[in-house]
């Protein structure tokens, strides 16, 4: 096998290919990229079992082969090459020499066929949507997903199609992020989990353009990403999601309108009192006049107020103020609409249209004087 790219053509496919690599892994060959180029382009594969990455890479072939390479030696060493044009190739041996203008390096390479090829998926019904949408969707649900594997479900995300529109959930026992999304056509109802790291890593590869489509397909166990000339296939998180609609309750007993900006910074402020393990709350108090917020503990205290338009009765309310952050940080608009019913009922952020809705739950606090 010969093949010869630019620099920067294989580091891009490298980087793209990496997200798929296995860390620690049993199967020495679940640690390699596979570079196949035995039909008519350049391919380069990575499987971890879970995620896998296929990404058609800009080249030439001077001689088809197939080989499998160490991706972290291989990518460290395409990244310190100068930006020129790379020549890979492998002999009978499956010794692998890299060579780009005066530097040369010798490698091993390992069976082609050892690899373990991604699933089959049937391409067949998909869902189009264009980069910028699901990456924004991505972007404004990912943040409240489980990290811990306590509830595998949690570390997943719903994604639910139903009567024309793209629902994708995520939530962690302390809060719930939703995002719809109204498709431009209609499309056959369904309902999967896919795990948050495949959408993590997703994110970092899509372009994010909104003239830019995404195709995803649907298996029995698998999901398939497929856009800009790579395709991501992952597995699926099995069971049955949290029935979320039971927990979205319409009835509120306080509204309040406030600029999104202005209330984050302010939180962000509060927020320099309290150390990373600390889970005292940010003190919320509206009434008629203002949003006052406070903060008290032993580095120090705020009280500060935001000008408001209130609807409804007067609260007192206490919140994790890295949980407020975390779902403001990702709205867009201006000025948002907050939904409250007591101090122990969650509150919600959500626009009329219900395009996106933030379900975070209350804490409770002694208060004091």
């Amino acid at each position: 096998m010969k093949i010869i790219c630019s620099k920067n053509d294989l580091s891009k496919s490298i980087n793209i290919a990496l997200k798929a690599v296995a860390n620690r892994t049993t199967m020495p060959i679940l640690e390699c990229i596979l570079i196949d180029a035995s039909a008519d382009q350049i391919r380069f594969v990575t499987n971890d079992m879970e995620l896998g990455i296929e990404t058609i890479v800009e080249g030439e072939i001077a001689q088809r082969g197939i080989i499998a390479l160490d991706a972290k030696i291989f990518s460290e060493i395409i990244r310190k090459l100068p930006d020129s044009q790379v020549s890979i190739e492998a002999d009978d041996s499956l010794n692998v020499t890299i060579t780009c203008e005066r530097a040369k390096f010798s490698i091993p390479g390992r069976p082609g066929e050892d690899f373990t090829y991604l699933p089959v998926i049937e391409k067949s019904g998909s869902l189009t949507i264009s980069q910028f949408t699901l990456k924004e969707m991505i972007r404004q649900t990912i943040f409240s997903i489980a990290v811990n594997e306590n509830n595998k479900m949690m570390t997943g995300e719903l994604f639910e199609i139903r009567d024309g529109v793209l629902k994708v959930v995520s939530l962690d026992g302390h809060r719930i992020s939703i995002r719809n999304v109204q498709l431009k056509k209609q499309y056959e109802d369904r309902k999967v989990i896919v795990p948050g790291k495949t959408l993590s890593e997703i994110s970092k590869i899509l372009s994010g353009e909104a003239d830019s489509t995404v195709s995803i397909f649907f298996g029995p166990n698998h999901i398939l990403f497929e856009f800009d000339r790579t395709m991501v296939v992952s597995r699926l998180i099995e069971g049955e999601y949290f029935k979320i609609d039971q927990m979205l309750s319409s009835d509120h007993e306080t509204m309040v309108t406030i600029n999104r900006k202005e209330f984050l910074d302010c939180i962000d402020r509060a927020s320099l009192f309290i150390r990373e393990n600390d889970k005292r709350p940010i003190i919320i108090q509206i009434t008629d006049e203002a949003m006052e917020l406070k903060i008290d503990s032993a580095m120090g205290s705020m009280d500060e107020q935001i000008d408001i338009e209130k609807d409804g009765k007067d609260i007192l309310i206490g919140f994790n103020p890295k949980f407020l952050m975390d779902a403001l940080k990702v709205i867009d608009d201006e000025i948002i609409h907050i939904y409250l019913v007591n101090p122990k009922a969650p509150c919600f952020i959500r626009d009329e249209e219900r395009t996106y809705t933030y379900l975070i739950l209350p804490v409770n606090f002694n208060q004091v004087g």
